[in-house]
């Protein structure tokens, strides 16, 4: 289960925060429990130090209480480092201080500067990469892997063999598959960018159509991307925001 805990006093931005998760479409595979809070009780504590349940904190940096924002996520960080921590907040002058005093916090979104699409942005965000436990299979006469779709960065077709390669961070498999037939093993995420080369685009860090590649966000860059499948990868991105 994910348990999405939400510490906000203000009635219109909990308001806001309710209609964002509603309009949210990443819950449909997953069991959400959403705990809405305007202070620190024993009952968040409790929350906060049941480390059984995957956890996204939604939280107010300024609360009109003893206890702050900030105070509640030190807490948080004392008992709990697997868990993720959106500050909301009215101030951005908030930030600095607050990357100060608390580690390991996901993102800061200012409540008058377009919230709603930074929020749920931001939440897909977390289920994609902490909560993602999609694997990609594969099985012939010889040997078998599972790969976690999120730690695939891309694929490519090499000529001579006509194998497909499978990259990760760390090292790359070898399979027997047409690209295409592979393509149809993976989601959405994962698009054709050149006739040889399926990308992973959450992984993604920058596209460069005129010179022919795109950079990945563990530094390296790939030299296989053709203008042909601008469109498609264009639309997936603008969906996703």
């Amino acid at each position: 289960m994910i348990r999405i805990v939400v510490v906000e006093d203000d009635k219109n931005t909990q308001l806001l925060v309710k209609k964002i998760l509603r309009d949210l479409d990443i819950f449909q595979d997953e069991e959400v429990k959403v705990n809405y809070f305007t202070k620190y009780t024993k009952e968040l504590k409790d929350i906060i130090l049941d480390t059984a349940d995957r956890k996204i904190y939604i939280m107010d940096i300024q609360l009109e209480t003893r206890v702050s924002g900030i105070d509640i996520a030190k807490y948080i960080r004392e008992n709990d480092w697997e868990s993720e921590i959106i500050f909301i907040t009215n101030h951005d002058k908030m930030f600095e201080t607050t990357y100060r005093s608390v580690y390991e916090v996901f993102d800061f979104i200012e409540k008058f500067h377009d919230m709603e699409a930074k929020l749920k942005k931001a939440i897909r965000t977390i289920f994609k990469r902490n909560f993602d436990n999609k694997m990609f299979k594969y099985r012939n006469n010889n040997f078998s892997i599972q790969i976690y779709y999120r730690s695939i960065t891309h694929l490519y077709r090499d000529k001579e063999s006509r194998k497909v390669i499978i990259y990760t961070d760390k090292t790359h498999y070898s399979i027997i598959m047409p690209l295409t037939e592979t393509l149809n093993c993976l989601d959405d995420r994962f698009k054709m960018v050149h006739r040889a080369c399926i990308v992973n685009l959450d992984r993604v860090e920058s596209f460069n159509w005129g010179k022919g590649y795109f950079a990945l966000d563990n530094g390296k860059k790939i030299d296989c991307l053709s203008k042909k499948f601008k469109k498609e990868v264009e639309e997936y991105y603008e969906r996703d925001n």
